[in-house]
C-alpha cells in the first residue's frame, strides 16, 4: 500500500508560509487530501484485489434442442449428446463442459485478463489513478507560486520581515504607548493638528508647514523615564528593520508577478474543475457490476461468450460520486476565490484603519505585491499588517531614532562638545546625526546651537528650556518646527544662518522670526527662485539687520529692499555670476556695511554713492580695472572703510584724496605699480593694506599718517623704505616681507608700539640692534629668518624670548 506521506512533497511548503494561505486555500488543502484518499484507496484495491471474475455464460436450449445440440456442438466442440426422450414433459438441461485440460486456473486467469482489457469500459478501469492525478496537479496549482524561483524568493524574505517585525520589541512598545492614550487625549491630538493645519500665515507672517505639524505626533518627543525600556541591541536591531522594509518595498511594488502567479494558478484549477466535472458526469454510469465480455478465444478455452463481475464497480461507484462531491465543493471554492481576485483592487492596500487605530498618520498605503501579501496577511490574522504597518511609518522610525540619540547623547557627553563660537557664545555643534537628541535641552547654558549634514531634524516645545539661546545654525538640515517652539524662537532668536543645497531645505517658518536681527543663507539660488515667494517673505523681518547672502543672484531681489528701512549691513558673496541692475541700492539709505563680494562687477555701482549712511564698503573679487568713480566717495562722509582688494586694478587716482574720512583702505591683491603721493593725504589712515602687488617705491609723504597702526606691502618689489616710514609712531604691524629691501633702517627703533614685524622674503644680511627698542615686539611676532635673527645681539635676542 502507498503511504500518503509520499506525497507531501507536492505540497509541502515552509510552516511560515501558512500565514499567506487564506481560508480558501487551507478548505481547498484538506478537499485535496481527501481526494487523493479516494485515489489512493482505489490504486490500493487494483493492486491488492482482482481486478475482474468471468465465467463461460451458460445457453438455456430451445424448442428445437437439435439446433440447440448444433449449435451446442459447434461452439463448444463437444460429443453430440443422446436424443432425448419423447415421453418426457420436463425441459432438458444440457451441461457445458470445457476441454478437458489441466491448465482450469491458468485458463480463468487468462480469460479475466482478457476480458478486464477487451470488456471493462476505460473509466472504471483507469478511475483511481484519475482521480490521482487530478489530485496531485491541484495540489501542485495550489502551491506552485511557493516554489516558483520568481515568486519565492520575495515570499520567503516578506515572511522574515513580516516575522521580524511581529515580534520586535518595538512594534510593541510603538502599539502599547499609542493604546495607552485615552480617547480625551487622541481628541485633543487630532484637534491641535488640525488647527495646526489650518493656521498658513500667522498675523505676524510665521509661515507654518502643514505637513510636518501633521506627521508629528505631541508625543514624538522619547519620555526619558522609559528610555531604558529597550536596549541598545533592541534598537539597533530594530532600526535595521526599518532599512529592511524600506528596501523590500520599493523591490516589491515595482512589480505584480505575486498577484499574477495565483490568478493564474486559480484559473487553472477551475479550469480543470469544469473538465472533470463534464467527463465524470459523463462516464460515472459506464461502472457497471455485470459485464459481457465476447472475445474469440474458444480455441484455448472453448467458450466465446462470458459474463464477468466487476469485484470493486459497486465500490467505485460510490467513490466517483463522492469524488465528483468534493470536486465540486472545490471548484466552488476556486469560483469564490476568482471572484475574490477580481472584485477587490488586490493591488493596492490602505492602512486606513490602522491608522485610525493607531493615530499614527503618516503610514502609507502600498501598491501591487506588496498589496496583494497584506491581503492575503489579513485573510490569516489582520494583527499582522497593524504590527507590519510600525514600520511602514515614519514618524515610528523617527521616535525609534529619537530613542537610540537620546541614549547615546546624555547631557554630560553634550557638554563635553561646548565651545565659544565667532560671536563670542557658547555654542554645541552637532555634525552627521541622525536626529536631534532631546537631551540637548537640558542643557541650559547654551547660547548657540549649530546643526550640519543632519536630516529630518524636529525642534519640539522643549527649546523652551533653552532661554539663553540665541543663535541657530542650520547647514544642509531638513528641519519641522512645533508651534509652541516656533513661538519661542519668534521671541528670543536673534541670528539665524541656513547653508542648504536643495530650496526646499530653506525653512518656511524662520520668515515669521520678528526679532531676528541677523539672517545668513548659503546656497544655490536659480534665476527664476530668486523672485519668488521663498524671499518674499523677508519684509516680515522688522528687527533685521544683517542679511547676508551667498548665492547666484543676478540682480538683488525685491525681498531684500523691503526690508531696506531698517538693514545696516548687505553682504552678497556671488559664485561669480554677474550681478546687475544695482539701482535697488539707492533705496537702502540706512546701510552703514556693504559687500558685493565676487559678483563680476567691472566698475563701482554708481548706486553706492547714493549710500550716504554708508560705512564700510567691501569689493572683494570682482573685475574692476580703472576706479576714476572713486570721486563720487567724497559725497560718503562717513565711509571710514574701503577694500578694494583682489581686482586687477591697475593705479591708484589722485582723486582718492578727496576720501578724508578714510581710517581702513586696503588695495591688495590688484595690478598696481605706482604708489600716489596724494594717496597720503587722507591722513586718518590707521589701515593701509598694499600687499600683493608691483610696487617698486614708497613715496616719502607716507610720514604724514600719524594714525597708521597697520601697513603691509608684502610681495611687492620695493627695494627701499623712506626713513619717513618710521615717523608713523603709532605703527603696531609691520609687514614688508617678500619684497627686495637689502636693509633695515636703524630708525625702526622709533616704532615703540611696534608688536608684529614681517621681514622674510628678503635680501638682509643683518638687524639692527635698535630693534630692541621695540619693547613690545616679542619673538614671536618678529617673521624672520632664523639666521638673521642670531645676527641680533644677544641681550636683544633674551628681551625679545622673554614674555
Amino acid at each position: 500500500m502507498i503511504p500518503v506521506t509520499e506525497f507531501r512533497q507536492f505540497s509541502e511548503q515552509q510552516p511560515a508560509f501558512r500565514v499567506l494561505k487564506p481560508w480558501w486555500d487551507v478548505f481547498t488543502d484538506y478537499l485535496s487530501v481527501a481526494m487523493l484518499m479516494i485515489g489512493v484507496f482505489g490504486c490500493t484495491l487494483q493492486v491488492m484485489q482482482d481486478k475482474i471474475i468471468c465465467l463461460p455464460k451458460r445457453v438455456q436450449p430451445s424448442e428445437n434442442h437439435s439446433s440447440v445440440l448444433n449449435v451446442s456442438q459447434a461452439v463448444a466442440g463437444t460429443t453430440p449428446l443422446p436424443p432425448p426422450n419423447p415421453s418426457s414433459t420436463s425441459p432438458v438441461t444440457v451441461e457445458m463442459k470445457g476441454l478437458k485440460t489441466d491448465l482450469d486456473l491458468q485458463q480463468y486467469s487468462f480469460i479475466n485478463q482478457m476480458c478486464y482489457e477487451r470488456a471493462l469500459h476505460w473509466y472504471a478501469k483507469y478511475f483511481p489513478y484519475l482521480v490521482l492525478i487530478h489530485t496531485l496537479i491541484f495540489m501542485l496549482c495550489s502551491n506552485f507560486w511557493f516554489k516558483f524561483p520568481g515568486s519565492s524568493s520575495k515570499i520567503e524574505h516578506f515572511i522574515s520581515i513580516l516575522g521580524k517585525c511581529f515580534d520586535s520589541p518595538w512594534t510593541t512598545r510603538a502599539l502599547s504607548e499609542v493604546s495607552g492614550e485615552d480617547s480625551e487625549e487622541k481628541d485633543n491630538r487630532k484637534n491641535n493638528v488640525s488647527r495646526s493645519n489650518t493656521v498658513q500665515a500667522g498675523p505676524e507672517g510665521t509661515l507654518v508647514n502643514s505637513q510636518s505639524l501633521k506627521s508629528i505626533p505631541e508625543k514624538f518627543v522619547v519620555d526619558k523615564s522609559t528610555a531604558g525600556a529597550l536596549d541598545k541591541k533592541e534598537g539597533e536591531q530594530a532600526k535595521a528593520l526599518f532599512e529592511k522594509v524600506k528596501k523590500f518595498r520599493l523591490h516589491v511594488e515595482e512589480g505584480d508577478i505575486l498577484y499574477a502567479m495565483y490568478v493564474r494558478q486559480t484559473v487553472l484549477k477551475v479550469i480543470k474543475f469544469l473538465i472533470i466535472i463534464a467527463y465524470n458526469s459523463a462516464l460515472v454510469s459506464k461502472v457497471q457490476f455485470t459485464v459481457d465480455c465476447n472475445v474469440d478465444i474458444q480455441d484455448m478455452t472453448g467458450y466465446r461468450n462470458f459474463s464477468c463481475n466487476h469485484t470493486m464497480a459497486h465500490l467505485f461507484s460510490k467513490l466517483s460520486f463522492c469524488y465528483l462531491c468534493f470536486v465540486s465543493i472545490y471548484g466552488l471554492t476556486c469560483l469564490y476565490t476568482l471572484y475574490w481576485l477580481f472584485y477587490r483592487s488586490l493591488k493596492e492596500y490602505s492602512f486606513e484603519y490602522v491608522r485610525q487605530e493607531t493615530g499614527i498618520d503618516d503610514i502609507p498605503d502600498v501598491k501591487n505585491d506588496f498589496a496583494f501579501m497584506l491581503h492575503m496577511i489579513d485573510q490569516y490574522d489582520p494583527l499582522y499588517s497593524k504590527r507590519f504597518a510600525v514600520f511602514l511609518s515614519e514618524v515610528s522610525e523617527n521616535k525609534l531614532k529619537q530613542l537610540n540619540l537620546n541614549n547615546e547623547w546624555t547631557p554630560d557627553k553634550l557638554r563635553q562638545k561646548l565651545q565659544t563660537n565667532a560671536h563670542n557664545r557658547l555654542e554645541l555643534p552637532l555634525i552627521m546625526l541622525s536626529g536631534l537628541p532631546d537631551t540637548v535641552f537640558e542643557i541650559t547654558e547654551l547660547q548657540s546651537l549649530k546643526l550640519e549634514i543632519i536630516k529630518n531634524v524636529m525642534i519640539p516645545a522643549t527649546v523652551a528650556q533653552l532661554e539663553n539661546l540665541q543663535e541657530l545654525s542650520l547647514h544642509q538640515c531638513s528641519v519641522k518646527i512645533h508651534c509652541a517652539a516656533l513661538s519661542f524662537l519668534r521671541e528670543n532668536l536673534k541670528v539665524l544662518s541656513v547653508k542648504f543645497d536643495d530650496m526646499r531645505e530653506l525653512p518656511p517658518w524662520m520668515y515669521g522670526l520678528r526679532n531676528l536681527e541677523e539672517l545668513y543663507l548659503v546656497g544655490s539660488l536659480s534665476h527664476d527662485i530668486s523672485k519668488n515667494v521663498a524671499l518674499e517673505s523677508l519684509r516680515d523681518l522688522k528687527s533685521l539687520k544683517i542679511l547676508s547672502i551667498k548665492s547666484n543672484l543676478s540682480k538683488i531681489p525685491q525681498a531684500v529692499v523691503d526690508v531696506s528701512s531698517h538693514l545696516q549691513k548687505m553682504c552678497i558673496h556671488n559664485d561669480g555670476t554677474k550681478l546687475v541692475m544695482l539701482n535697488n541700492l539707492k533705496k537702502m539709505t540706512n546701510l552703514t556695511e556693504l559687500e558685493l563680494v565676487h559678483c563680476d562687477l567691472e566698475r563701482i555701482p554708481h548706486a553706492v554713492f547714493s549710500l550716504l549712511s554708508l560705512q564700510e564698503l567691501d569689493l572683494k573679487e570682482n573685475n574692476l580695472k580703472s576706479i576714476e568713480e572713486i570721486v563720487s566717495f567724497q559725497h560718503l562722509r562717513k565711509l571710514t572703510v574701503l577694500k578694494l582688494w583682489h581686482n586687477s586694478i591697475t593705479y591708484i587716482p589722485e582723486h582718492i584724496k578727496k576720501l578724508t574720512s578714510l581710517e581702513r583702505l586696503s588695495f591688495s591683491h590688484n595690478k598696481i605699480e605706482v604708489l600716489p603721493s596724494h594717496l597720503f593725504l587722507c591722513n586718518k589712515i590707521r589701515y593701509l593694506d598694499l600687499s600683493y602687488n608691483d610696487i617698486r617705491f614708497i613715496p616719502p609723504e607716507i610720514g604724514v599718517l600719524q594714525s597708521l597702526q597697520y601697513f603691509s606691502i608684502t610681495c611687492n618689489k620695493v627695494e627701499n623704505l623712506p626713513d619717513e616710514l618710521y615717523f608713523c609712531k603709532k605703527l603696531k604691524t609691520l609687514k614688508i616681507g617678500k619684497n627686495s629691501l637689502s636693509v633695515l633702517s636703524p630708525k625702526i627703533g622709533n616704532l615703540l608700539f611696534l608688536s608684529y614685524l614681517d621681514l622674510k622674503g628678503n635680501h638682509f644680511e643683518t638687524l639692527p640692534p635698535e630693534l630692541g627698542d621695540c619693547r613690545a615686539l616679542k619673538r614671536a611676532g618678529l617673521v624672520v629668518e632664523d639666521a638673521l635673527f642670531e645676527t641680533l645681539p644677544s641681550d636683544v635676542r633674551e628681551q625679545m624670548k622673554t614674555e
